[in-house]
């Protein structure tokens, strides 16, 4: 049997018995390995989104951002969305919504609250995003079912963020600025974890590079009166390194990759597990920070990356093959 007609077999239950386990830990495997790129992509545009902060509005950050991602995916999407056209039109709908939440608005709020948030903070607040995607998941259509080892993954996860959130003192979490960037921050999460509790439902017919592009042209045609506006108000901003460089990162890695990546994960291993992934955000925030902020790491810092490490070994739990 060939590699495709294995996968099909395991999911229609006919395969040999020798086989489904080995197709379904390969399943796993991939789909947990393309999360974890996700998350490391994104956490690089936590800096390069901050490195923007005070060059770049924000809805004109975001804007030119899905340009450059539409500029990167359409040349190999375009001829399959024109084929799935009369698809694209059934779906419309689910398009929309899928493409308000991950596209227009998470991303807005993510570069709004870099204007008065820390790079780290972000990660930091976005790492609380799979505790969410766990509930739209489990509530939604067709619910996932959580688990005692993976919700006690997620608890152990879930008290490394706030311990490193509140840099050891509980007290601190009391004193997060959630009247500014927090509270973007807040906002970008929840829509995150909507969008990919949404993503675990798209139509099977539609496929992932289809889905990519229609997304990220509906998303920017959404931006693109609040573009105009900030444009008149605020003016436009000044090509440089400094300004190009953030912009293609964020354009072409951050979106066209990582959406790519975290998509095709969630349609291997759901988004809850795919979420538990996810909170090692802060973990690649704190080691990026290192390097190009030379942010040195404590002794609090370290014991909260064991704690979600440790998290999300137990939440993203890759089926055993003593399962058989």
């Amino acid at each position: 049997m060939t590699v495709l007609e294995n996968e099909a077999a395991v999911r229609t239950g006919s395969a040999p018995r020798s086989v489904r386990p080995t197709a379904a830990r390969r399943a796993t495997l991939t789909g947990l390995a393309l999360a974890l790129t996700a998350t490391v992509v994104w956490s690089g545009s936590f800096v390069a989104t901050r490195a923007l902060h005070d060059s770049v509005p924000p809805v004109q950050a975001v804007f030119w951002r899905w340009v450059i991602a539409l500029l990167a995916v359409a040349p190999m999407t375009l001829p399959q969305v024109w084929r799935q056209r009369a698809l694209v039109r059934r779906h419309f709908r689910f398009l929309l919504v899928a493409s308000l939440l991950g596209v227009s608005l998470y991303n807005t709020l993510v570069h709004q609250a870099g204007l008065t948030t820390t790079a780290g903070t972000m990660g930091m607040i976005m790492a609380a995003s799979p505790t969410l995607m766990v509930l739209f998941g489990r509530f939604g259509r067709g619910g996932e079912r959580i688990g005692a080892r993976r919700a006690a993954g997620m608890l152990v996860a879930t008290a490394g963020v706030l311990t490193l959130l509140g840099k050891g003192d509980p007290t601190a979490l009391f004193r997060l600025d959630l009247a500014s960037g927090g509270l973007w921050m807040l906002a970008a999460m929840a829509c995150f974890a909507g969008y990919s509790a949404l993503v675990r439902h798209k139509p099977a017919e539609l496929t992932g590079p289809v889905f990519l592009c229609v997304t990220f042209l509906i998303g920017t045609l959404l931006l693109a009166p609040a573009y105009a506006v900030s444009l008149t108000v605020q003016g436009g901003f000044a090509l440089g390194v400094d300004t190009v460089g953030p912009l293609l990162y964020v354009g072409i890695f951050s979106s066209a990759v990582a959406f790519f990546t975290w998509n095709k994960a969630i349609a291997l291993v759901g988004a809850a597990r795919a979420g538990a992934v996810y909170y090692l955000q802060p973990v690649c925030v704190a080691l990026l920070s290192l390097l190009l902020l030379d942010e040195h790491t404590g002794p609090v810092q370290i014991l909260c990356m064991v704690l979600i490490l440790g998290g999300v070994v137990l939440a993203a739990g890759v089926p055993r093959t003593a399962a058989r």
